[in-house]
């Protein structure tokens, strides 16, 4: 079955009606529905499925051992998002194991599609958590301490789901089986729509995290609080958003982002006590992603300051500049016919990875270069273009 095709079987499953696009959150009725509906496509492929103990699946064809190949993505979505992102590269790789079968083709090594859990961050805020649990690059117990907007910790989300959350952390054993990763991806951006190619070759990752602003002051009522006797959190906070736009415009290649601003209480007729506001910020380099992050929180200081309130800001989540394997990059390059190597500002697994394991990756040509909304798209020629690409590239590396 085609990889176009596959996305087809899913295409309405966790449709969110009130945002427009998808809505699938770790462990929500969509993602489980997801994750069941992997399994059987797996198996019906005559692969073995089993979920890791940080509730990643794993599919194998062949005996799981060390130095196998291993590609995949993710299934869960931004609050909102698109179609393609994460669920491309999981239908990819279960369509080109599918028709390397069909050849009769016969792995020396092991091959393994992988599916991570909360790539998006979207229920408890850190992004590529399964990866991240799984390469030890975040603790067990900062992990299971993580709480989505409920208040339900992912300790708690994790036994819901009959995982262990005593048994989650890092797993070397895991990733002793990764001789080579390649994980396809739909391209959040408009880099091949430009070089018309259907397909190319991710070269690098920015620097990139996502930090909380806490701004603190005095809830109060909106009609009988005079303007000179505020201490209004949100005016703070609205400066913040402003200038963290104007700061990033300054430095060359950076972004910064505030797409979550929480009051509370958060009534109508009601000052806010406090406003959560969440900032993405983005750069070529470590140090500039950090010095832009410190210059906001200097400007959110004195904006607070002024209104008479305080800010505390957390990080929640920070990823340094990856470069993918050179080596895997220009053979990839080369076996799929000289495709383009692009840089992305997008995070993903495979750059979770890429710290511990010979990681790379596949892009897809994305005619909008929309993503993490609606207008998301990759056409379906290009898709299977996308699965043809990877099953070469398995092919390769697995005979």
């Amino acid at each position: 079955m085609s990889t176009s095709a596959l996305l087809a079987q899913i295409d309405q499953v966790g449709r969110d009606r009130r945002r427009g696009g998808y809505s699938r959150h770790v462990f929500d009725s969509g993602e489980r529905e997801l994750r069941e509906w992997f399994t059987e496509q797996a198996r019906a492929r005559g692969l073995d499925v089993h979920t890791d103990r940080n509730a990643n699946l794993w599919a194998w064809w062949g005996e799981p051992s060390d130095q196998a190949v291993v590609t995949g993505s993710h299934l869960d979505s931004v609050p909102g998002g698109g179609a393609f992102d994460g669920p491309l590269g999981v239908a990819a790789a279960l369509s080109a194991v599918e028709s390397l079968r069909a050849t009769g083709f016969r792995p020396r090594r092991p091959i393994a599609i992988v599916v991570f859990a909360e790539e998006e961050g979207g229920r408890f805020g850190v992004p590529c958590l399964g990866s991240r649990l799984l390469s030890g690059t975040i603790t067990r117990d900062a992990a299971n301490a993580l709480r989505d907007p409920d208040g339900v910790t992912f300790a708690e989300a994790l036994r819901d789901a009959g995982g262990d959350p005593e048994h989650a952390g890092a797993d070397e054993a895991a990733l002793r089986r990764i001789g080579r990763f390649v994980e396809l991806h739909v391209e959040q951006g408009r880099g091949l729509v430009d070089l018309d190619r259907p397909v190319a070759v991710a070269s690098s990752i920015l620097a990139h995290g996502r930090w909380r602003f806490r701004f603190c002051g005095q809830g109060n009522h909106a009609g009988a609080t005079l303007l000179a006797d505020r201490r209004d959190p949100m005016l703070p906070a609205a400066r913040a958003v402003l200038t963290a736009r104007e700061t990033a415009a300054a430095r060359d290649q950076a972004r910064a982002t505030v797409g979550r601003l929480v009051p509370n209480p958060g009534g109508t007729n009601v000052i806010a006590s406090t406003v959560d506001m969440w900032l993405d910020a983005r750069a070529p380099a470590a140090d500039a992603t950090r010095s832009l992050v410190a210059e906001l929180s200097e400007r959110a200081a004195e904006f607070a300051r002024d209104e008479g309130c305080e800010v505390e800001v957390t990080e929640e989540s920070y990823s340094g500049t990856v470069h993918f394997d050179p080596v895997l990059r220009d053979e990839l390059c080369a076996s799929l016919g000289d495709a383009p190597a692009l840089a992305t500002g997008a995070g993903h697994d495979a750059g979770v990875l890429s710290a511990r394991v010979p990681a790379s990756m596949l892009f897809v040509r994305n005619p909008t270069g929309i993503s993490h909304a609606p207008d998301e798209h990759a056409e379906p020629d290009d898709c299977d273009a996308g699965g043809s690409a990877l099953a070469e590239v398995l092919r390769r590396w697995a005979a």
